[in-house]
């Protein structure tokens, strides 16, 4: 995920953003794009991300010991016993045959800290997804784009949403300003500060708890409300 860093010129950094972002909204589905274009558009972004961390004691830890959500440290989250975070994640990951290997490493930003900033912010969004109880169809990937950018204020995150209900459907769009984006828009801005917690030093406890704890509110389930 760290990968070979690119030093970019001004004008170059700004043709990878407009290329990427083009790119992106013509197939949003290419997470490749959608990467470079978080890291060329988030620099300030990811230092504010930076200061939070080094502000927080637990953000401090993980600045220091820089855990990373790849197979090799995350396994023991399928050892979990039931009910608890590591289990919901290994769950959510198996039965989307994910895996925690495939994101693209970050390659355009200007220091090894803001690299790591950067990489954590894009391993950390399956942890996200099981928190707030979102799917990953394009309504649910869009309305984390929404909490994202509450707590890291990423231009991508707000570009994701603009370019992700653009290809909603009617219907689609009329759940998602509804339903979707007023919950997600509370919930950002309720839970505490996401980029700052040591997700793997919580897998053994309880998924309840830790929602709790961290201000989370999961996504209403529509069928138990009329939308």
């Amino acid at each position: 995920m760290l990968g070979a860093h690119v030093q970019l010129k001004g004008w170059q950094q700004a043709a990878v953003a407009f290329g990427s972002a083009f790119g992106a909204l013509l197939d949003p589905r290419r997470a490749d794009l959608i990467a470079a274009l978080g890291e060329t558009t988030g620099k300030p972004a990811f230092e504010r991300v930076l200061q939070r961390m080094k502000n927080s004691t637990e953000g401090r830890e993980v600045l220091l010991e820089r855990p990373r959500v790849i197979s090799s440290q995350v396994s023991h989250a399928w050892d979990m016993p039931q009910n608890t975070f590591g289990a919901a994640y290994a769950q959510f990951m198996g039965s989307r045959n994910f895996s925690p290997d495939d994101r693209p490493p970050v390659r355009f930003m200007d220091t090894d800290e803001l690299a790591y900033v950067a990489t954590r912010a894009r391993e950390v969004h399956d942890f996200w997804h099981v928190l707030f109880g979102l799917p990953t169809n394009l309504i649910g990937e869009t309305a984390l784009k929404v909490i994202e950018f509450e707590q890291m204020f990423l231009p991508m995150c707000m570009l994701s949403v603009v370019g992700g209900s653009a290809r909603f459907s009617e219907k689609q769009r009329t759940l998602f300003f509804q339903h979707y984006f007023p919950w997600a828009t509370k919930a950002g801005l309720k839970c505490t500060d996401l980029m700052s917690v040591y997700y793997e030093k919580h897998f053994h406890e309880d998924l309840e708890e830790v929602r709790r704890n961290w201000g989370i509110l999961p996504c209403p389930d529509l069928k138990k409300r009329s939308v």
